[in-house]
């Protein structure tokens, strides 16, 4: 039986007693103490010599404690104090949380299943609402660790609720992916994203939630795999979780089990279970959303998915549409691409006359939701390309050098259907800074994309990359003759937004004293899927109320009670990435959607 380090009854600080050992984590010893005002207490216990060094800052303060210092919420465990103590002769930090009374949902799983989806729902949102608070944050926290050992079950009141615990893997939005350790993650609720390249974000979060709930749903994780006789080879246990993974979402035979159980809650786990992050979630509150049935979830996994997980090829995707027509906005920015690469496909002699050829590509970078990926395929449509979008997942393999060969062979596909438009989103999940990669298989795989970059505009090839982490891209890659061409996106200005409004309303009933210059005032800050949210849930409220049209009163109720998704401390930080990015370039006008 695993001992801790405090004995029974010491005294910590002068304030603190210690009554029981917990248990022992990745990080840190848990207990149960007692403090001088009498109160009951959980006490974390960090051995500083131990604790890896991505889990300070640099101040060399744990960011678990400086995290949970700024963290009020009702479903967060909360912070009571900290310090330092030395225990025979070695130096130790304490955190000293709240105590919970209640269980773990991991120990909830092993007294008994869950009987209603009503009861599943009911801990699930509790966890979503703490992710949803701390995902919109000024600087936006990722927790990187919800497994049922870390949701609280608060049995203290009458109404049972659920708590994030344990915020040792918790990193900055912002923060580079060295400070993403992940190696004691329990690999059946971590994202794929997050095993293959180290990203994390909110949406790796939301899948995390989505593994937990089909465990809750159907009494095993996601693509459950035995990994145990393989906890000492981390590598072998993550090809096995990967290679599951590359199957199709199987949902068990319930059998009655569950009584109010709705086939609705199939959609929510695939989407929330979707290998590609455009496709998850993309907020919390969207998920709580679904559960509550605000929103209805059409099934994600489609026939062209499960194939893409089946075969070699990369789907080519259709580039009829509307083009730049359906972008609002963004006038020099499509007008730079009609120039640059559009009309040397269309005038491809006027060109070599001036021996001119096709750019390589483009980096899109900027804060989340602002429509790098929308901007991208409508390009296509416009262009008339093929059109491949690939993200980290895809190219992820079991197998050592696999990875560099399914590059190898994207860019040969890519070359025998050009004119195409190669996509790759998350691209610092692919091309990350060698100076930050501590493996020779990964700095391969970052030295296969380059070389294939390489002039790749001269095969009828552009590659368009998608990023909201620049800084955490191999410089190598946006250098002339690779993604030369660098355009920041970020949340729209005043004429994209009053564009998008009128975009959004065109095809509604809507009712006559639509102001669309006011709409654009009120939403400053606010990003392109911010803006497609608010004219959605303006047109619910039309539904749920009956009153047939969407009218300017409507949209300004839900303006009002719908707050940006980033806020003004995050775009602060993208100004400054941008200053960066571009530093020694001829300074470039705002575009936006």
């Amino acid at each position: 039986m695993t001992k801790g380090t405090l004995q029974k009854n010491t005294l910590i600080d002068g304030k603190y007693s210690v009554m029981l050992f917990i248990k022992k984590g990745h990080n840190a010893e848990t207990y149960r103490v007692k403090g001088i005002d009498g109160k009951l207490y959980f006490l974390k216990l960090f051995n500083v010599a131990q604790v890896h060094y991505s889990s300070f800052d640099t101040n060399n303060n744990l960011l678990e404690i400086e995290f949970l210092k700024k963290i009020k919420h009702a479903n967060i465990v909360s912070y009571q104090d900290s310090g330092e103590v030395l225990v025979e002769g070695k130096k130790y930090v304490y955190l000293v949380l709240d105590f919970i009374a209640g269980e773990t949902l991991t120990e909830k799983f092993a007294r008994e299943s869950f009987s209603t989806i009503y009861d599943i729902k009911q801990i699930v949102n509790g966890v979503l609402n703490g992710l949803a608070y701390l995902h919109t944050l000024p600087t936006p926290i990722i927790h990187n660790e919800i497994t049922p050992q870390n949701i609280m079950l608060d049995l203290s009141g009458n109404i049972l609720k659920s708590k994030i615990i344990d915020f040792g893997y918790a990193r900055s939005f912002l923060q580079s992916s060295k400070s993403f350790n992940k190696s004691d993650l329990n690999l059946h609720y971590t994202a794929t994203e997050c095993i293959t390249a180290g990203v994390f974000s909110p949406q790796s979060d939301l899948f995390s939630v989505g593994a937990v709930m089909y465990q809750m749903v159907f009494g095993i994780p996601p693509w459950h795999k035995d990994i145990s006789s393989y906890l000492a080879e981390r590598t072998k246990a993550e090809e096995l979780i990967l290679e599951a993974r590359q199957k199709p979402l199987a949902f068990p035979n319930l059998s009655g089990e569950i009584v109010d159980f709705d086939e609705s809650i199939l959609n929510i786990l695939q989407k929330a279970l979707h290998h590609d992050t455009e496709k998850r979630f993309q907020s919390a509150t969207e998920f709580v959303q679904a559960l509550n049935g605000e929103i209805d979830v059409e099934e994600t996994e489609t026939k062209e998915d499960k194939n893409k997980q089946t075969t070699k090829s990369f789907a080519t995707q259709n580039t009829k549409g509307k083009g730049f027509a359906a972008i609002a906005g963004m006038k020099e920015l499509k007008e730079r691409l009609q120039n640059d690469v559009i009309n040397v496909i269309d005038n491809p002699e006027e060109y070599k006359l001036h021996n001119l050829g096709l750019p390589n590509g483009m980096l899109l970078y900027g804060p989340p939701g602002c429509g790098k990926t929308f901007f991208a395929e409508r390009f296509a449509e416009e262009a008339g390309y093929n059109f491949i979008k690939v993200i980290a997942s895809d190219l992820a393999s079991i197998y050592i050098h696999g990875t560099q060969e399914k590059i190898g062979s994207l860019f040969k596909e890519a070359r025998e259907k050009a004119p195409t438009i190669l996509y790759f989103d998350e691209l610092e999940a692919m091309i990350p800074d060698r100076e930050s990669v501590n493996n020779q298989s990964q700095s391969g795989e970052v030295n296969e994309f380059l070389s294939q970059l390489d002039n790749i505009g001269n095969s009828g090839v552009f590659v368009i990359g998608s990023t909201n982490k620049p800084q955490l891209i191999d410089k190598a890659t946006l250098r002339a003759g690779r993604l030369e061409k660098w355009f920041y996106i970020p949340p729209p200005d005043f004429e994209a937004r009053r564009a998008m409004f009128e975009l959004y309303l065109k095809n509604r009933p809507i009712d006559f004293g639509i102001d669309y210059e006011r709409l654009a005032t009120l939403t400053e800050n606010y990003v392109s899927s911010d803006i497609k949210l608010l004219v959605d849930e303006a047109s619910r409220k039309v539904i749920r109320e009956k009153t047939q049209r969407v009218s300017m009163e409507t949209l300004e109720f839900i303006i009002k009670n719908q707050k940006p998704t980033i806020t003004i401390d995050v775009i602060k930080q993208y100004e400054k990435i941008k200053k960066e990015m571009e530093g020694g370039r001829e300074e470039r006008r705002r575009v936006g959607f």
